[in-house]
């Protein structure tokens, strides 16, 4: 594991092929010096910017030509400061009057509807912006002898540069489509399972409701 430390292990894969999996079994071995790094908080921190520049400049509304502008992006992003804080790795948001380390809002206003919302739209232009941001911060990591974990599929993680990249594959790509199937039976029979009284939930019955909501997927795709 110190031979690890300050290291970049990159995981690659489609969904289902395990990634999250492996990564929490690298966090266990090489644990506490190690931390997973995720792209999509900076996405939603620049999202919180633009939508709270949209409240001050535009009335509330989210208006994508007027926030979404070349200048604005590098202002949004400018506001957006990857470091130690309290004696933690955090990004802290600056500006038109905002001032939080993302670990403090991470599960709520920026998960709030005024990002989840708009977030696609903010995403869609601010990739490159994003991806140096996200660079910078590993490489900072790396250096205060951090092993980072990121993982995704191959395309987003391609930015970084490390020796350490594994792909994860499956003998047969079919358990990928399989396991999508199976996890929209049992939330689809889960809300039908949620809706009936607790007594009502025997064995019987969510066999029940299982053959029935897999015969509704198959008409679907009849």
């Amino acid at each position: 594991a110190a031979a690890m430390r300050g290291k970049v292990l990159v995981i690659c894969g489609l969904s289902g092929t395990g990634k999250g999996t492996t990564c929490a079994k690298l966090r266990e071995r090489f644990a506490p010096n190690v931390t997973a790094w995720s792209n999509g908080n900076v996405f939603r921190s620049v999202t919180l910017c633009a939508a709270t520049w949209c409240e001050l400049h535009n009335g509330g509304t989210f208006d994508k030509e007027k926030a979404l502008t070349k200048e604005n992006i590098a202002s949004f992003v400018s506001m957006l400061e990857f470091g130690k804080f309290g004696g933690k790795f955090d990004i802290r948001i600056r500006g038109l009057g905002l001032d939080a380390l993302v670990s403090e809002i991470q599960n709520g206003e920026l998960k709030g509807p005024k990002v989840s919302v708009n977030i696609p739209t903010v995403a869609e232009v601010t990739q490159g912006e994003v991806v140096l941001f996200a660079a910078d911060a590993i490489r900072k990591m790396g250096e205060d002898g951090i092993t980072v974990l990121l993982e995704g599929r191959e395309q987003t993680v391609n930015y970084v540069r490390s020796p350490h990249r594994y792909t994860l594959m499956l003998s047969d790509e079919s358990l990928i489509g399989k396991r999508r199937a199976a996890q929209r039976l049992m939330a689809d029979a889960v809300t039908v399972l949620d809706g009936l009284p607790e007594g009502d939930r025997t064995d019987d019955r969510v066999m029940s409701v299982l053959k029935e909501v897999l015969e509704g997927m198959v008409k679907e795709i009849q």
